[in-house]
């Protein structure tokens, strides 16, 4: 079986690029104890079925993603505790980050992502998360938050339930008794003809209207999920967006911050200049750029009540092996 295949599905790592990291990381596998151990050179070396496994350096797979590590070094350096804190992942995708403010006791996390079926089942299925997709953090809103955590933890059910009550009763009851109909009979509970293709006929007009999404819903929270806290107010946002400028995403993230608040973003220097000053396979070559983007994000962050607390060197470089940051701003103290 190809070594990344065989990581992920012996349970060593969660995707198959955290398989290919590991392996890039160093990985060996023997059949036997006494056997020695053979190194995996590429991704796709062949490792038997039964092998043993050992990873040479397992922190790649401490969490989901690499932007597990990458929070868990700037939670480190700026001595933030998430331990107990309400949190908003912004740009959740995979669940890296997610992963790690689980890890370091966060009693909740609501994460947005523009994107669709991203999220690890690990982290769907767990009670302390809920997953929003589809959903630009740049026009987000309290309220618009809320709804959409609302949609991710409901289902859909008909807003009027099928009506059992009047079913036709006991459908040609004189068939029962293998068809023996005496004079003491009385047929006047039979349902009819007419009653039954009538009420066939609404059954099937009803699923047909269903199929079409035309038949009235309303929502109703997913079993255990009942109880789960939406509101759209956090004592610590963090984040990781692509493709877009954290200064158009400030705003927003702002009004979802509690005073006293705390947000801890990474910043990605590719994303936050112009494409003219960014090079060839979206690299950012010019070590004095990154001051201009220090520059601007604290701005913003002034301009909008915000208090810069630190600015960091993300411990990790970018996958794509560009420079990165974390900006550790506040909303000033609680009243």
């Amino acid at each position: 079986m190809r070594a990344d295949v065989f990581l992920v599905e012996g349970g060593h790592a969660a995707t198959r690029s955290q398989a290919q990291r590991l392996i890039a990381a160093g990985v060996q596998w023997r059949l036997a104890a006494t056997l020695p151990w053979q190194k995996v050179g590429k991704n796709g070396d062949d490792i038997p079925p039964g092998a043993q496994v050992q990873l040479l350096d397992a922190s790649e797979a401490r969490y989901l993603s690499r932007g597990g590590l990458k929070l868990e070094g700037a939670l480190a350096a700026t001595g933030i505790s998430v331990a107990g804190l309400r949190c908003l992942d912004v740009g959740q995708g995979t669940g890296g980050f997610t992963d790690c403010l689980l890890a370091h006791g966060a009693a909740q996390v609501i994460g947005v992502d523009v994107g669709q079926n991203q999220l690890h089942e690990r982290l769907q299925a767990d009670p302390r998360v809920v997953g929003v997709e589809g959903v630009n953090a740049r026009h987000l809103t309290p309220e618009a938050l809320q709804e959409a955590c609302e949609d991710a933890l409901c289902e859909r059910i008909d807003a009027e339930p099928e009506d059992n009550d009047t079913q036709p009763q006991a459908p040609y009851a004189w068939m029962r008794n293998g068809g023996m109909v005496d004079d003491e009979y009385d047929d006047s509970a039979d349902a009819k003809e007419h009653e039954v293709e009538a009420f066939k006929a609404e059954r099937a007009a009803r699923a047909q209207a269903r199929a079409a999404g035309s038949l009235p819903t309303v929502r109703r929270r997913r079993a255990g999920r009942e109880q789960v806290d939406i509101t759209p107010a956090f004592p610590f946002i963090t984040g990781d967006v692509s493709f877009i400028s954290l200064t158009l995403v400030l705003p927003a993230l702002v009004a979802l911050l509690q005073p006293g608040g705390q947000l801890l973003l990474l910043v990605k220097p590719q994303f936050e200049l112009q494409p003219g000053q960014v090079g060839k396979g979206g690299i950012v070559r010019d070590a004095s750029l990154y001051a201009q983007v220090e520059e601007r994000l604290r701005a913003s962050c002034e301009q909008l009540g915000l208090r810069v607390r630190a600015w960091l060197d993300s411990p990790i470089e970018g996958g794509d092996g560009n420079r990165e940051f974390f900006i550790h701003a506040d909303l000033g103290s609680a009243a």
